[in-house]
């Protein structure tokens, strides 16, 4: 099964469609696969359903399709870097649903297992709790969350070898297993794509049965907020 392909735009050839459900791996602006986010926007797909930790900023990563208004709905935990998300939020042009950050990525890591749903006390007596199934358990209020199953993961790693198996590099593993694990069509970017049987069995985070399609690429790696000091005097 060939799995490396030449560009975003090719490897993300033939799965798209109108209103389908994105998960994107990456925290802040760590670790988020920029490429294939440029060819979500080069691609025009619209009504965008898009599961990530958060929706980047207002000229990078997520920001762009925001820009676009290619997505309709957010799945986050965090959104408050990005001014245009919260101008379309607040004028009712985007629809979020908040999640706290670990029920986010258990989400993801439950559909990628196959598990349908899960309890947990995250959220109880909350607004993230309206709506939802409280069952007890020990004498304490649990609700159930579901597992998210998406039409396409896309995620960004440091190694790959040709058969997709991938090495993230520290924080940048972040969300990427789980967001990778729950698609039913997963595309990642890496930085390097490494002969198969080089990688280290014991440092492989993310088995390449998860992974259906591969690109290499150069990445910016934009810093999402830096911070320096004014150097002493000497």
């Amino acid at each position: 099964m060939k799995k490396v392909y030449d560009s975003a735009a090719e490897a993300l050839d033939g799965v798209l469609h109108d209103g389908m459900l994105i998960a994107a791996g990456g925290f802040g602006l760590c670790g988020i696969p920029e490429l294939l986010i440029d060819a979500l926007v080069a691609s025009g797909v619209k009504d965008l359903t898009v599961a990530s930790n958060n929706a980047g900023v207002d000229d990078f990563g997520l920001g762009k399709l925001l820009a676009t208004r290619q997505i309709r709905k957010m799945m986050s935990s965090y959104v408050g870097e990005n001014a245009e998300f919260m101008r379309q939020y607040l004028s009712g042009e985007l629809e979020l649903e908040f999640n706290p950050q670990g029920t986010l990525a258990e989400r993801m890591r439950a559909g990628g297992c196959g598990i349908p749903g899960f309890y947990t006390k995250t959220g109880v007596g909350t607004v993230i709790a309206e709506g939802k199934e409280h069952k007890e358990f020990d004498g304490q209020t649990y609700i159930l969350e579901r597992g998210i199953v998406a039409d396409l993961s896309i995620v960004k790693a440091w190694k790959a070898d040709d058969t997709g198996n991938l090495v993230f590099r520290k924080t940048a593993r972040n969300f990427n297993p789980p967001a990778a694990m729950c698609g039913r069509v997963c595309v990642a970017e890496v930085e390097e794509i490494v002969p198969r049987g080089s990688l280290d069995p014991d440092c492989i985070h993310l088995p390449g049965i998860y992974v259906h399609r591969l690109i290499q690429g150069q990445h910016e790696k934009r810093i999402e907020q830096r911070t320096t000091r004014k150097k002493e005097a000497v």
